[in-house]
């Protein structure tokens, strides 16, 4: 027997594990750590593991599964996502996007799940995880020089996201600091 779309979404959403605390902040590294730049927003995410994280913050390694990315958003009150980008500017660019620009471009009609990216993951949470999709959501995106199987970051890349890890920073302790001024009223 078929299942409804309806059911098949509850289901999706069953696992309470998944979701985080209203006041958090996600900060999720796309990317394949066997490509070389292209593995930045992982590299990102253990740098910033490394350095220490405040008790608002969870860090995801969301690797090349586009589809966990909705699912690791779920509840999160801001998100910050980094990925590599290949537009042709110079390697190193970093480009700052709210994720209200980026949640209706690509189609998800047909898209197989191997297909299935980070920016598709915004289209689909937004439906998906209704008014547990996060208030905010900021892309970084840093364009990248090589994907050689098996290369480090390039020097170029390292720099640009070693910048990207202090623009993070500052977004998880400017939301902090907002949610104290909330809490404690006007």
């Amino acid at each position: 027997m078929p299942i409804s779309v309806e059911a098949a979404r509850r289901l999706a959403l069953d696992d309470e594990l998944s979701a985080h605390p209203r006041g958090q902040v996600v900060v999720i590294g796309c990317g394949s750590l066997l490509r070389g730049d292209d593995a930045v927003g992982p590299v990102l995410v253990r740098h910033l593991w490394e350095q220490g994280v405040p008790g608002h913050v969870t860090l995801v390694d969301g690797g090349t599964a586009g589809m966990d990315v909705a699912f690791k958003m779920r509840g999160a009150r801001k998100v910050l996502l980094v990925d590599a980008a290949t537009t042709g500017a110079d390697p190193g660019t970093i480009y700052r996007v709210p994720g209200e620009e980026l949640e209706e471009l690509p189609p998800i009609d047909g898209v197989h799940t191997h297909q299935f990216r980070w920016d598709h993951a915004l289209a689909f949470g937004r439906w998906l995880l209704g008014d547990q999709y996060p208030d905010d959501i900021t892309v970084f995106l840093i364009e990248i020089e090589r994907t050689d199987p098996g290369a480090e970051l390039t020097d170029t890349v390292h720099t640009s996201m070693l910048r990207v890890g202090d623009l993070v920073r500052r977004e998880w302790t400017d939301e902090r600091a907002g949610a104290a001024q909330d809490a404690d009223g006007p």
